[in-house]
């Protein structure tokens, strides 16, 4: 992290945030890691039927979405993503230790992952708010100092599925070291103009290094390290001494950022396809960002099957024909999401079968046959 970020320790906070009254309701949780003797108090944000704190939860069971603020900022900095993501259907949480001016970056990542397996344990427990209301898949994300500490908790954690973050910043242990060690699907933010953390020496770096199964890298044209959040004074004053371009504004810059987001995480977290093709479709179309994307398990281009090997009828309502030449047969078909997951495999040792794929959603697979000699693709469509 560049050294006018830590310019900002000289000045006090200035906030003056409004979180959105629609349908939102607030708890203060005090999280506690007894392996650490740590108290991690936890501002926990979640949809409900009335607005308040410690208001019911609205019926229904929600992704939980751990996010970890950035140097010197308060969580209230972040309402836009309050206000965006808990109508849309998560539990958003913000570990708020690690505040002071000389954060223990290990140590936050530490909350950050352990909140994460807490609210998991939330909803086994009869007594908590949140019984019955927590969907089994969580994401960790974060800005700048908070975005490094989510590598730093995404590390060799099992407990998780997925990884976002903001304009991530270096971090001591290292969160580009970290991120070798995540596999999780991993979506980066970064701003071309962003003088604070440079994506060449912090996001290109982590996204380089990330092991996941599938990552993307955006990069939203003029836009700067603070304007992921709303106003705040601190964020704002440190990138006053490196940035004097022009930028696109704050709003413009959230907008783009939240197109993007909210679809990943209804794909990732919600299994909703639709969304996944809107994302997949922004990426390919919008002049407002540049990006870089890997998934190595496949990709969801036409990749038709070579000659020996008809599968049909493609698009499908639910059963899959396969015919195999006699030369290539006893193999084995798998087939997978496009986020490359292992959704099924089956033994083949007949030239001629059928495949029943009812009970997968309506969306895009990818259909694999394997035998000793070599391996076929092809893309395979449920409607």
């Amino acid at each position: 992290m560049r050294i006018q970020y830590f310019l900002v320790v000289v000045l006090s906070f200035i906030t003056n945030y409004t979180i959105s009254q629609s349908s939102i309701g607030h708890t203060t949780l005090n999280i506690v890691d007894s392996s650490r003797s740590r108290t991690i108090i936890t501002e926990v944000y979640y949809p409900s039927e009335t607005v308040g704190d410690d208001v019911a939860v609205a019926i229904g069971s929600y992704p939980v979405l751990v996010f970890g603020h950035g140097f010197a900022m308060t969580w209230q900095a972040y309402d836009n993503f309050i206000n965006q993501l808990v109508p849309q259907g998560y539990i958003i949480c913000f570990p708020i230790t690690e505040m002071s001016l000389s954060p223990n970056h290990q140590d936050f990542g530490l909350d950050l992952k352990f909140v994460a397996t807490e609210m998991q344990a939330l909803n086994l427990n009869n007594n908590s708010i949140f019984y019955n209301a927590i969907a089994p898949k969580t994401a960790l994300m974060g800005h700048s100092m908070g975005g490094g500490a989510s590598f730093l908790a995404a590390e060799n954690n099992t407990n998780i599925q997925a990884v976002v973050n903001f304009a991530a910043a270096e971090t001591n242990p290292s969160a580009i070291a970290a991120a070798i060690n995540v596999t999780v699907p991993t979506l980066l933010f970064s701003g071309s103009d962003d003088c604070v953390t440079p994506q060449d020496q912090n996001q290109n770096l982590m996204f380089s290094n990330a092991a996941s199964v599938c990552k993307t890298l955006i990069s939203i044209n003029e836009g700067i390290h603070c304007y992921f959040a709303n106003n705040n004074f601190n964020c704002e004053f440190g990138e006053g001494f490196c940035n004097s371009s022009i930028n696109i504004d704050r709003e413009t810059q959230q907008s783009i950022t939240f197109s993007f987001l909210t679809p990943w995480l209804n794909y990732i977290l919600k299994d909703n396809e639709t969304d996944g093709e809107t994302f997949t479709n922004a990426l390919e179309t919008s002049a407002s960002v540049n990006y870089t994307q890997t998934c190595e398990e496949l990709s969801v281009e036409n990749i038709a099957f070579n000659v020996g090997i008809e599968i049909f009828p493609n698009p499908t309502q639910g059963f899959l024909n396969y015919n195999i030449a006699s030369n290539i047969s006893d193999g084995i078909i798998k087939i997978y999401n496009v986020r490359g997951e292992l959704l099924n495999q089956y033994s083949i040792n007949q030239t001629r079968g059928v495949l029943d794929l009812k009970q997968y959603d309506k969306g895009i697979y990818v259909l694999t046959y394997t035998n000793r000699f070599t391996t076929y693709n092809s893309k395979i469509v449920k409607y």
